[in-house]
């Protein structure tokens, strides 16, 4: 079972993140829309959160599980560095003077 959890991908690039974030403003705000038309023709406030609340639920199906259309660009890291260049930056730095007060 563990396994199959650990195979779901978690993550998003970075432009998958404005991808979701654009949907998820677009589909709230069209929902919005239509949801105070309904609700001023039907003069019923009710129907108005329920499209609000529909256009929600269905953002949140879209845009939060990370959908492979969200992992497109896929981060480029550096390069390995050995660990021996580390303690030889820190060799090389010269002693920092202090100010005298």
């Amino acid at each position: 079972m563990l396994s199959i959890l650990r195979s779901i991908p978690t993550h998003m690039d970075y432009k998958g993140q404005k991808l979701a974030e654009q949907i998820f403003q677009g589909i709230i705000l069209v929902s919005a829309i239509i949801g105070f038309i309904c609700g001023y023709i039907t003069e019923q406030f009710e129907w108005t959160v329920y499209i609000v609340m529909a256009g929600f639920a269905l953002s949140c199906l879209l845009t939060l599980p990370p959908w492979p259309m969200y992992r497109r660009n896929p981060l480029k890291w550096l390069p390995v560095q050995e660990s021996g260049t580390e303690e030889k930056k820190a060799a090389d730095r010269k002693p920092k003077r202090h100010a005298k007060s």
